[in-house]
């Protein structure tokens, strides 16, 4: 009867492993197919940034990496300035908000700064009142802070493009639930299009892992039921 019991508790596992392997297969398939949609996003004509009427539907799988466009000017309101780390070194993102021609205001990182020896002497400032175009990227906003850094607004430290907590600092209203992360324009600092587009996608060493469990599980139980 041991046995027996021993054997049902292991085909449970078999199963429990299988249905693990099966679901990161699927969860693969999805990876692989968003990875996809985000592709043809980027590289799509840029596109109106989504307006008031369409932001209760914004969601990071449907919207995130847009290639958008905005027309409009900078407002003559402090820029924010976020911990950053790129390709090029340390320094900061620099947000400015942007009042579009549709009424409502966005925060535009305007790109990246950087700290130390590699700082420039006079970057160039977001001129306010001037009428233009930015396309950029729509990035979803990143509430809180950093891995064991929170946003200080307080003391103006950001370690994150928090897009409510910077317009409730900055009195903004009206403002997109999402930023735009520039294009590059080759203006000098700071510096658009580096955006990291980087998806973690292990999916397929997991699924390898539960399968083989399940085989070396399966293996166990035939020898056990054959053992005398």
């Amino acid at each position: 009867m041991a046995r027996l019991a021993y054997l049902g508790l292991g085909i449970l596992a078999v199963a429990v492993f299988l249905a693990l392997g099966i679901w990161q297969v699927e969860r693969r398939a999805w990876k692989l197919d968003l990875i996809d949609r985000v592709e043809a996003r980027v590289h799509a004509a840029p596109a109106a940034a989504p307006g008031p009427a369409d932001w209760p539907s914004v969601s990071r799988d449907r919207d995130e990496y847009r290639h958008v466009r905005v027309t409009g000017h900078f407002l003559d309101s402090p820029e924010t300035r976020v911990l950053a780390v790129t390709e090029l070194g340390g320094g900061d993102w620099v947000l400015a908000p942007f009042l579009t021609d549709r009424g409502f205001v966005v925060l535009v990182n305007r790109g990246f700064l950087p700290t130390g020896d590699g700082r420039p002497a006079e970057p160039s400032a977001a001129p306010p009142g001037d009428e233009t175009e930015i396309t950029g990227l729509l990035r979803l906003s990143e509430p809180g802070g950093a891995f064991l850094r929170a946003n200080d607004p307080g003391a103006d430290r950001w370690y994150s493009r928090d897009v409510a907590a910077i317009a409730a600092a900055r009195g903004l209203h009206d403002i997109a639930p999402y930023f735009i992360d520039a294009d590059a324009d080759g203006s000098g600092w700071p510096r658009g299009g580096l955006t990291v587009i980087r998806f973690h996608n292990s999916h397929l060493v997991y699924a390898i892992t539960w399968f083989s469990l399940a085989a070396l599980l399966s293996g166990g139980l035939v020898l056990v039921w054959r053992a005398k």
